[in-house]
């Protein structure tokens, strides 16, 4: 997942944001709603953690600018402000979810996945191409019965590739989704993390799931 967080108090969009990146999520901030708006239009969020009290606009117009541009990321709203009216309000301008202040971040990462599986195309609890399974919720991923231990970046990937199975992912697509902004789009980080997921998902059980296009990028196919 590639998750969008507009939110102005620094100190609270730093600790959102390492606990994503924690989970093998890339985060991207806006301190401003502006900058929110054009940063979703520009890119395909999975999901954008939004609060309310921002500087220029609020999150409620930003959510309503966002869904008149035919911006559709599921929207989690954050506030202080828990009143039925401002939970309507939010929720009404276009919200997905509310999410009340203070917050677990437990609870913040079980709600993001939540809407995530409500996103187009609709997208299940647990991924299973043959016998391949991703657990998003558990961090799980196993196959032919055996657990296999990934790292949280080799999770995100392989994550993107069986959401968009028998696609042929560019590196940008797979950038765009795996990765924020601090990528350095020169260094071969994609062919590397690539490799490793092969090492670890495909040649261990004698399958070639993960397959380079030549000139293109890279697929998962369903390889039983």
């Amino acid at each position: 997942m590639r998750v969008l967080v507009v939110e102005d108090e620094p100190r609270m969009a730093s600790v959102i944001r390492r606990s994503l990146a924690k989970q093998g999520l890339a985060a991207d901030v806006a301190g401003r709603g502006e900058q929110g708006i054009w940063m979703a239009a520009a890119t395909d969020y999975d999901a954008i953690v939004l609060d309310v009290m921002l500087p220029d606009k609020s999150g409620f117009e930003v959510c309503r600018t966002l869904r008149e541009r035919g911006v559709w990321s599921p929207v989690l709203m954050l506030t202080a402000r828990d009143g039925v009216s401002d939970r309507v309000e939010g929720l009404d301008s276009g919200a997905d979810d509310y999410l009340v202040k203070p917050f677990a971040l437990a609870e913040l990462h079980a709600r993001l996945r939540s809407l995530a599986r409500r996103g187009k195309p609709e997208r299940p609890a647990v991924i299973e191409i043959g016998d391949l399974s991703l657990d998003p919720a558990r961090r799980e991923v196993r196959r032919a019965g055996r657990s296999i231990d990934l790292s949280a970046k080799e999770f995100a990937l392989l994550e993107t590739l069986m959401r968009y199975r028998g696609q042929v992912l560019s590196r940008f697509d797979l950038i765009e989704h795996a990765w924020d902004f601090a990528y350095e789009p020169r260094s071969n980080v994609v062919e590397v993390y690539v490799r490793r997921l092969r090492e670890k998902v495909d040649r261990p059980f004698g399958r070639s799931s993960i397959e380079t296009v030549r000139g293109v990028g890279y697929r998962l196919r369903d390889d039983r």
